[in-house]
């Protein structure tokens, strides 16, 4: 095609209204919300609405878990904000400090975890009022319920007093999938004090900034909805992930400035953690690798808690580098948070400032900081007179907490595909095998349910023995052969390991067998 004919700007001979088929509510409900995401995306609705108090219920009659709700006391809406709130993409003005964005939180993030959403609200001048979505009847045609408007008062009564005092909303999430099926046997509380303690530790983290206020708080409670028993009941404590008692290097924190093309100037704020803290603020964050880097803030809702976006890579030396960015109003193309909240894009162009125009009060450029962070943490390992040699890190099998522990406590081969420990079958003279091309230790399924004493087994089970022979083994990854010296350990070791398996399955035996070996009653 000759060039002299191409046209600049597409012509068009008109325009016809396209909407969306209701099958884009399955793919708005398959976003990939985590749960602890989902329930904050929520609880940012409430800050939005002016609330000081917010209440995650979760609701169990006996062993199932039947229903969560989040409710606060905030200015709560009429039927036509009800009604635009509950609309997909639905549009409203947001206020300056507001953390929602694109209309779509709500929705997605509660239909990704529920079959239904309720959602009831009353203002000062308002009665309740209240719209349901089903999956079911949102993919026949956007068919949004109306509430009963008794039930509507009659659940804001319910919250009368705590949160709601003359105003507030409700939101319910029925049919929520992560629930456990069936709570028997422990199920449901096991479940509880997991999923909890991470939605506390998420929320402390994200919103550490409004709960540090006297004005704000998130309470996480649990009760029954048969007898009215509270089982928990707790406020969420902010946790700073600059929240340290003395900065690891002597006039830090510290602040940098970078012009960014179409963004004017954004500040960092720098810090370096002391070495080795076992402050929640410190640990409770994630891997070590992740939890350094940038910390973006958003109208002081953390949206992104480490990770050097695109900057450079994570390294076990920059373990205590924590940087501080309150993003601005408006990001453009260079900073774009993501949909969910739970991250920032970052275009080229802000590496490119951090690595060229970035510098502080002295005029040292960023690197410095970096330089910094990094002898901080070489000194402190010289001060503990040990260097480590670096590892490759364990992989599945392992609980996600011994693997963080592992990687901060020794430097990590990055690259390198990590080491799983698990279960099968292996020849009765075997306790363990070392599967050297899946990368794998393997554990002999045949002593399993002796070693686990009864309990059951899963995915990250028996994690001090796991741990004992990731410590044991991991050098034997690490070179492609094995020498005689290495060798004859792993002879001795399996020797060892396998008699002390076989006498625990002969203890299991007699324990089954009782005392006067006729079989326990």
């Amino acid at each position: 095609m000759s060039g002299s004919g191409w046209k600049f700007d597409v012509p068009t001979s008109g325009s016809k209204q396209l909407p969306p088929d209701p099958r884009y509510v399955e793919a708005l409900s398959s976003q990939g919300y985590g749960f602890e995401v989902a329930v904050a995306d929520l609880v940012d609705n409430s800050i939005d609405a002016g609330a000081r108090d917010v209440v995650v219920h979760f609701l169990r009659d006996g062993d199932r878990l039947v229903s969560l709700l989040v409710v606060d006391d905030g200015h709560g809406m009429d039927e036509d904000a009800l009604d635009v709130a509950m609309t997909v993409g639905g549009q409203r003005d947001y206020a300056p400090g507001a953390l929602g964005m694109f209309g779509t939180g709500l929705k997605s993030a509660s239909l990704s975890h529920a079959d239904a959403v309720t959602v009831v609200s009353k203002t000062k001048r308002t009665r309740a009022a209240g719209r349901r979505w089903l999956t079911a009847h949102a993919v026949d045609g956007f068919r949004c319920d109306i509430v009963d408007p008794g039930y509507s008062q009659d659940l804001v009564d319910r919250y009368a007093g705590r949160p709601i005092t003359w105003q507030g909303t409700v939101v319910r999430w029925d049919g929520v999938k992560d629930f456990p099926q069936h709570g028997g046997g422990g199920q449901t509380d096991r479940y509880l004090t997991r999923v909890i303690s991470r939605l506390g530790l998420h929320l402390g983290l994200h919103l550490h900034r409004f709960l540090a206020r006297d004005d704000f708080n998130i309470t996480i409670a649990v009760e029954d909805v048969r007898t009215g028993t509270v089982y928990m009941d707790y406020g969420v404590v902010p946790l700073d992930p600059f929240g340290y008692p003395a900065s690891g290097v002597t006039g830090y924190p510290r602040r940098w400035t970078a012009p960014v093309e179409g963004l004017g100037e954004i500040a960092l704020t720098a810090h370096i953690w002391p070495p080795k803290s076992n402050l929640d603020e410190y640990r409770a964050v994630g891997p070590v690798q992740e939890r350094q880097g940038f910390y973006f803030y958003r109208n002081d809702r953390l949206v992104q808690a480490g990770g050097w976006n695109g900057y450079r890579q994570p390294d076990q030396h920059l373990a205590l580098a924590r940087v501080a960015v309150d993003l601005p109003p408006s990001g453009g193309d260079v900073l774009r948070l993501t949909v969910k909240k739970s991250g920032v894009n970052a275009s080229p162009a802000f590496a490119a400032a951090l690595e060229s125009a970035a510098y502080d009060a002295e005029g040292r450029g960023f690197k410095a900081y970096l330089d910094d962070a990094d002898q901080a943490y070489r000194d402190a390992r010289k001060r503990s007179g040990t260097v480590r040699k670096a590892v490759i890190p364990p992989g599945r099998g392992l609980p996600p907490e011994v693997r963080r522990t592992v990687q901060e406590e020794l430097p990590v081969l990055y690259g390198e595909e990590p080491i799983a420990v698990r279960w099968d079958r292996l020849g009765s003279d075997l306790f363990f095998d070392v599967d050297r091309e899946n990368r794998a230790i393997v554990l002999n399924q045949r002593y399993r349910a002796a070693l686990l004493g009864g309990r059951r087994g899963g995915l990250n089970d028996a994690p001090v023995l796991k741990s004992l022979l990731y410590l044991l083994l991991h050098k034997v990854f690490e070179s492609e052969y094995a020498g005689p010296r290495e060798k004859d350990n792993l002879q001795l070791w399996q020797a060892v390991l396998l008699s002390a398996a076989r006498s625990e399955l002969d203890r299991a035996d007699d324990t089954a067998d009782g005392p006067d070996g006729a079989g326990a009653p």
